[in-house]
């Protein structure tokens, strides 16, 4: 019995940059899932395809959308970079807006004078978030859903 496997030819890919260190050159990563027939699981597929990144816009990290070209720019450069879908690096925090490097905030915090402002704006976001907060009190009560 003859296993016949079909090559994938997307016009559009989504990868994770590798490596810049050739001009003007992105090496991106493809990660796929594939199921291997006899055991029925999935595994992870990589592949490593070489974009043409005219304006050196992109670091190692990054998201990126490519576009397959018509014809091949060089021997392996088949691909050009569409765009940056994730930056790497650029957290944002939900509630603050600020941004974040890991569990720190980039930007320093400014201390509002009325305090009790600042809670009932956290407090507005976290119920619009539709998360539930217990408070100090004796009244601690957990957020009931809606039937």
């Amino acid at each position: 019995m003859s296993v016949k496997h079909a090559s994938v030819h997307a016009k559009w890919i989504i990868g994770r940059v590798i490596g810049t260190k050739m001009t003007k050159t992105a090496k991106v990563r493809v990660t796929r899932l594939v199921l291997d027939p006899y055991l029925l699981k999935y595994y992870n597929k990589r592949k490593t395809y070489f974009a043409h990144d005219a304006l050196q816009q992109c670091t190692v990290g990054d998201v990126v959308l490519l576009k397959a070209l018509g014809e091949p720019r060089s021997k392996h450069v088949k691909h050009e970079l569409a765009e940056i879908v994730y930056k790497v690096g650029q957290v944002v925090d939900p509630l603050t807006g600020k941004s974040v490097a890991g569990t720190e905030f980039v930007d320093p915090l400014t201390v509002l004078s009325h305090g009790l402002e600042e809670e009932t704006t956290i407090l507005e976001k976290l119920q619009e978030l539709n998360i539930s907060v217990a408070s100090s009190g004796d009244d601690s009560r957990v957020a009931e859903k809606p039937t």
